[in-house]
């Protein structure tokens, strides 16, 4: 049954792709652009729901907008609405009733009015100044009743718009970043490995011609699983990890003891700089599943100044 089902919905999205005017999308959408004031969006049921969504979707990538419940506005609310907004209204009939009795108050108000509908023929399309159709074939449900294909539509619809307003105002990561300051996207587009990484006298250092012996209370009290190995002016020299030990040991027995550092550590290991996203430092460990990095040298201007671990990230919050 499952499938069957699936495959029903796939063609009914696949009916409104087929079938949706790209040119009134885009009509739209350069109407939206140049609002002076802020896109008021309605809805009632689940067109409700949809609408608030797209609105804290529109507010959160850079365009002014928020959800005003028909009741709610006609109960006061409309009061916030200016001349300069645009009222978006969803509603799959065209003939929700609390929106009807909405736009009387909407003209008075000297707003544009854009209704998103699948009926061309209903009594909101008529009365507004602008109107886009989004196609269905059918609900999903089997008595053609409960919104399931409709919402989904209109959830393409409304995330089709903001994004496209995010590109037409070049909306930056930054300017993202700032209107998502807590939560898993917030540091991941905000969180830098300088604000995680070990440093100073946190860091497991050590010169190429160090042995085993001498680093190994340094390595074990350090707790990091990893020696960064530098010269004299702190320019990286390479790595040496938990796993070069054990390999030290079967290889060489008794004798790893002895061994210097340039013989067994990692040449030309891959590191990040201070600047880095804590998100992307995680991503460069994980790009090669058959040999995951547990730990990353920072690097500045050629010098080691810190250490990021994948135990750091986590604790971060960022494997959310």
């Amino acid at each position: 049954m499952i499938e069957a089902l699936l495959k029903e919905q796939r063609q009914y999205i696949d009916y409104f792709f087929d079938h949706i005017d790209v040119s009134k999308i885009n009509e739209i959408i350069d109407i939206l652009f140049n609002c002076q004031g802020s896109l008021v969006i309605s809805g009632v049921g689940k067109s409700g729901i949809i609408a608030n969504k797209l609105a804290v979707t529109l507010l959160s990538t850079g365009t002014k907008a928020f959800y005003m419940p028909p009741v709610d506005a006609l109960h006061g609310d409309i009061g916030i609405v200016s001349k300069e907004d645009i009222c978006i209204l969803f509603s799959k009939s065209g003939e929700t009733k609390e929106l009807i009795q909405l736009i009387p108050y909407i003209r008075k108000k000297g707003a544009k009015l854009i209704s998103v509908v699948s009926n061309s023929h209903s009594k909101i399309a008529k009365l507004s100044d602008y109107f886009i159709i989004l196609p269905v074939q059918k609900e999903l449900c089997p008595f053609n009743l409960a919104p399931t294909t409709s919402t989904v539509v209109q959830m393409i619809f409304g995330d089709v718009i903001a994004v496209a307003l995010m590109k037409n105002k070049s909306f930056s990561l930054d300017e993202y970043a700032k209107n998502h300051p807590a939560g898993t996207i917030g540091k991941k587009i905000s969180l830098s490995v300088e604000n995680i990484m070990l440093k100073d006298k946190q860091l497991p250092l050590c010169k190429r011609k160090d042995k085993i012996i001498d680093i190994l209370t340094e390595i074990s009290s350090k707790k990091c699983g990893t020696m960064i190995v530098v010269d004299e002016n702190n320019i990286l020299q390479g790595i040496f990890t938990d796993g070069d030990l054990r390999r030290a040991i079967e290889t060489h027995g008794s004798k790893f003891l002895e061994k210097k550092m340039e013989e067994l550590m990692t040449v030309s290991p891959l590191w990040i700089t201070p600047e880095t996203l804590a998100w992307d430092a995680m991503k460069r460990m994980e790009e090669d599943p058959k040999k995951l990095i547990t730990t990353l040298p920072v690097v500045k201007e050629k010098k080691v100044v810190g250490l990021v671990r994948m135990h750091d990230i986590i604790q971060a919050g960022l494997s959310e």
